[in-house]
């Protein structure tokens, strides 16, 4: 994360009766935490100062992430605190050690000195730890998910090593009901969305499948989408889990589902209208102002409440503009993105499975929240290290270790159920994802080989042949030559086609 707002300004400041005493009656006054039009009275004392903050993104990125204006606060709030939360430790490991006897119990002891342990490496990576783009709510928030993330890997990576018997009893050890096979819940079944046969309740087939993971599937792709910001990449992969849950629904039960399930509750209700409400808010936040000020600069008390409502949502914001069919790189990284994604969420599934965790468990849920905390996170710094390698010349902390974790997830499964894993597709559906893979595979060839060995002339014919689809077509799947004269007709240009 960066500095706190206060150290990041790279402008100096600019005196906010100064800018309104020559600017037009539409000009800038800082009120209640915002900027508002109008200039203020020139009798009303005016305290804070506005810098116009130019990040480090702005210089390489400046038409994707917004301006930002701050007066430089610097408050109890954002410093950080090393002293005193190494003095707060030590007085606890000196109680524990002269004022508390030690227990006889000796299981007692060790998840006692775990969580110890596990504490102590929290607190110095709150502090200490180098921070990640963002900063809002607190940096420490997101210094305190990257440590947990280094924990949860360093978790994996123990049970990985255990037995299969001694990592599934592991788990009593966290909750004493877990270690026990639980069956799979089969939503196949009865497939009829008006049953005859039932005189009480003939749609009782959508009513059963209205459980918990239905607002669950709105919020998950909900936040997803805010993590992605692109509408062609969440469908794609909303589309793609569900092709893989027919794929692989011969190997876990709880995937075999009805078609309107499939395709209506989950792809258009569910995930298209999670897609839907995070793409109406990315366009908020893309479009809302970002004017910082102090807490206690602020007059009013309405003002000081919306200025702390606010300081949940973002500090600035950076538009992601994937460009897939720019280059190779780009198109690699995110054809990597999109293989992660559904990776890890078929994780979810499968290490319920082999670690024998019912659905609803709690553990699964943290997972959940693990995962929305540290995913936005880590697509930001994938985003910077494919958009601007010069600067970010290397992957980020949280990202290399969210992958780090999606692989080991993977490994434990296989590990643990490889009679499950190995299970042999069916060959019709192995031949469908063959002819999916091939035409990737030669789309890329013709995208970033042989088109540019064409001619003019051949590179034109393409474009024309492909004009009247283009309107259906995602944009990754258009071609993008180098420009040539446009046509003299004011209709359609075949140039923004390719483009």
């Amino acid at each position: 994360m960066t500095k706190p707002e206060s150290k990041k300004s790279s402008v100096a400041a600019i005196n906010a009766t100064g800018k309104c005493a020559t600017a037009s009656p539409a000009a800038l006054q800082v009120n209640n935490g915002t900027v508002e039009p109008g200039c203020p009275d020139q009798s009303t004392p005016i305290k804070a100062k506005v810098m116009k903050q130019t990040s480090r993104e702005n210089l390489h990125r400046r038409n994707t992430e917004c301006e930002v204006y701050d007066d430089g606060t610097n408050t109890f709030f954002w410093r950080a605190h090393t002293v005193t939360v190494l003095f707060i430790l030590t007085c606890a490991l000196v109680y524990v050690t002269l004022l508390e006897e030690t227990p006889q119990d000796t299981a007692y002891n060790t998840k006692r000195g775990i969580v110890a342990s596990i504490l102590v490496f929290l607190c110095f990576g709150v502090t200490q730890a180098k921070d990640g783009p963002f900063t809002r709510p607190h940096p420490a928030y997101w210094r305190f998910w990257l440590c947990v993330t280094v924990v949860y890997e360093l978790f994996l990576i123990f049970i990985l090593f255990q037995t299969v018997h001694d990592g599934r009893q592991f788990m009593k050890y966290i909750d004493p009901k877990l270690g026990v096979p639980l069956p799979e819940r089969d939503y196949g079944g009865n497939c009829l969305i008006y049953d005859p046969g039932n005189t009480t309740d003939p749609f009782h087939n959508i009513w059963d499948k209205m459980d918990g993971f239905v607002p669950a599937h709105f919020l998950g792709w909900y936040i997803k989408t805010l993590m992605i910001r692109d509408w062609w990449m969440c469908m794609i992969i909303s589309v793609m889990f569900e092709f893989l849950e027919y794929s692989l629904e011969h190997q876990l039960p709880n995937f075999s589902e009805c078609w309107w399930d499939h395709w209506i509750m989950d792809v258009l209700v569910c995930n298209g209208l999670g897609i839907y409400c995070g793409m109406k808010t990315l366009a908020w936040l893309s479009m809302k102002p970002y004017q910082w000020q102090g807490l206690w600069n602020i007059p009013t008390y309405k003002g000081k409440i919306k200025r702390i409502a606010f300081q949940f949502t973002p500090y600035s914001w950076v538009k992601f503009e994937w460009k897939p069919a720019s280059n190779l790189r780009r198109w690699l990284a995110v054809l990597g993105i999109i293989f992660m994604f559904l990776l890890a969420e078929l994780n979810t599934f499968y290490l319920k499975f082999v670690l024998w965790m019912p659905p609803e468990h709690y553990l699964v849920l943290l997972r959940l929240v693990f995962f929305v905390n540290v995913g936005g996170v880590a697509m930001r710094e994938i985003y910077d290290f494919m958009d601007d390698p010069k600067f970010h010349k290397k992957l980020g902390q949280q990202a290399w270790l969210v992958a780090a974790i999606t692989v080991t997830e993977f490994l434990i499964v296989v590990k643990y159920d490889p009679n499950t894993i190995m299970l042999p597709i069916p060959f019709f559906i192995m031949q469908c994802w063959l002819l999916g893979i091939l035409l990737i595979f030669t789309w890329t060839l013709w995208r970033f080989f042989i088109r540019i060995a064409l001619p003019q002339h051949v590179k034109l014919l393409v474009c024309f042949l492909l004009l009247p689809a283009s309107p259906v077509l995602p944009p990754l799947l258009l071609p993008s030559f180098p420009p040539f004269p446009k046509p003299p007709t004011p209709s359609r240009s075949c140039s923004a086609v390719m483009q």
